[in-house]
């Protein structure tokens, strides 16, 4: 039951009709709207290793096809493999018949004990980079089609653009009446225009042998049915699938996976195009330049308490509201104008305004700070507190229903401080806005013990 006072049960309507709870959901404040992950363009800012903390630019992401040259992954348990160091003994360089201890290196996983001298990779003698690179048996034959198929793509294309730009070109003859050229200047003219469009921009794509379907199936091998199968040494479907240009049957054809690059990307929104998200340019970095979460500007609803459900029966609810603005807030609930197929119960909304005063951080440690010259109704309000305000509602269940699901507005005024900076005045631009909730307030059965 800990899981109806959470934030995922309380979900706001975002301007595409999608619900998304207010910790999804983005808030412009050019457009004054809800925007979610659906009414975002999405945009790569950068690309980097999560272990090393390499930042890679684009071009060298693309060619590196997106995976880390010095961070490998388990392929066993997938989790980070690290490299440890040991030391061996090797023959002198000096004297044959002497040994001289030697520090090598190799990589082994922590979680499951996997290393690389189980499927006899060889030993560096550096920390980083060097290691032995398993090529692919079809590595020569992808890497052709890549290349022709990307030849054909821009042939297209400047194909397609030619056909355009030809279609809306006049004839040079159709003016040679028209400005007195006379026939042999325009066919001197017209000659040397064709002349150069026999030229192709780029080169002819080389044909490459089509792959032969073949009808024989290579036949299984005796040892299938002469001995026994040992589950433990076969490999999963995730650990194939994680290596498709190998597809290894055993845990002993299992080699080291480079690490795929992580990315930072920014969110802006396709109203005004305005950023509501952007990250810092450093990998360490977890803040961010611009975060426009709706947490950070909308009020957010909360469901502090539910008793038992009756059907037909009103039933308390107490929910709270929080001002998470710099700005008092007035809040008040407002039916829905179209009832909603999913709503399982009726709700009786407090009629008056509720006044939020702004956030305080060092509110929450004062008690003398609690305000008192609001007056609240005590029937409906239930408790008070900084920038936190509890309240009820009466819920009606309809029968036949499991859940408890009701609907209803959120009013309240913003205050834009971006128009603000923009205008010429310096007033503060108030603005009404209002959001459809949707609240799940769990089950009927809901016993307190």
């Amino acid at each position: 039951m800990a899981d109806v006072f959470g934030s995922e049960r309380v979900q706001y309507v975002c301007t595409c009709g999608s619900r998304r709870p207010i910790t999804r959901v983005y808030f412009c404040r050019y457009c004054s709207k809800l925007r979610c992950s659906d009414c975002v363009s999405h945009e790569v800012d950068s690309q980097y290793c999560s272990n090393c903390l390499e930042y890679t630019t684009s071009a060298e992401a693309r060619m590196r096809k997106s995976k880390c040259t010095s961070c490998f992954d388990c392929p066993t348990c997938m989790h980070t493999l690290s490299v440890r160091a040991t030391t061996v003994q090797v023959p002198s360089p000096e004297d044959a018949n002497k040994t001289v201890h030697r520090k090598v290196y190799y990589l082994a996983c922590g979680f499951c004990r996997w290393t690389s001298r189980d499927v006899g990779m060889p030993d560096q003698h550096v920390a980083s980079g060097g290691w032995h690179e398993h090529e692919s048996p079809w590595e020569k034959r992808i890497n052709t089609l890549f290349e022709h198929y990307r030849i054909v793509a821009q042939k297209d294309k400047i194909e397609k653009d030619h056909k355009k730009s030809t279609s809306y070109r006049t004839s040079y003859l159709h003016f040679s009446d028209r400005y007195g050229v006379s026939a042999a200047v325009a066919k001197k003219f017209a000659g040397l225009a064709s002349s150069g469009a026999k030229e192709d921009p780029l080169k002819m794509c080389e044909d490459i042998a089509p792959a032969q379907a073949s009808a024989e199936v290579e036949g299984l091998p005796a040892s299938i049915f002469t001995e026994p199968v040992n589950v433990a040494k076969l490999t999963t479907i995730t650990q194939r699938h994680l290596q498709p240009d190998f597809q290894p049957v055993s845990g002993s054809q299992l080699y080291p996976r480079h690490k795929q690059l992580q990315i930072k990307r920014s969110q802006r929104c396709r109203g005004c195009d305005h950023n509501l998200s952007k990250p810092e340019f450093n990998p360490s970095s977890i803040k961010f330049k611009i975060q426009l979460s709706a947490y950070h500007h909308i009020p957010e609803l909360r469901i502090k308490s539910v008793t038992e459900f009756k059907d037909g029966e009103e039933c308390f609810v107490e929910l709270t509201v929080r001002n998470p603005t710099p700005h008092t807030t007035h809040v008040s609930f407002l039916p829905l104008e179209e009832s909603l197929d999913e709503l399982t119960c009726q709700a009786v909304l407090p009629e008056c305004d509720f006044t939020l005063p702004p956030r305080d951080d060092t509110a929450e440690y004062d008690d003398s700070t609690e305000a008192t010259h609001y007056k609240d109704d005590p029937n409906i309000v239930t408790f008070r507190k900084a920038n936190k305000l509890g309240f009820y509602i009466r819920v009606i269940p309809l029968e036949d229903q499991d859940d408890v699901i009701v609907g209803f507005q959120l009013r309240h005024d913003f205050t834009n401080m971006v128009v603000q900076l923009q205008a010429d005045h310096r007033e503060p631009q108030v603005i009404w806005m209002t959001h459809v909730v949707i609240v799940n307030l769990g089950p009927k059965k809901y016993s307190s013990s």
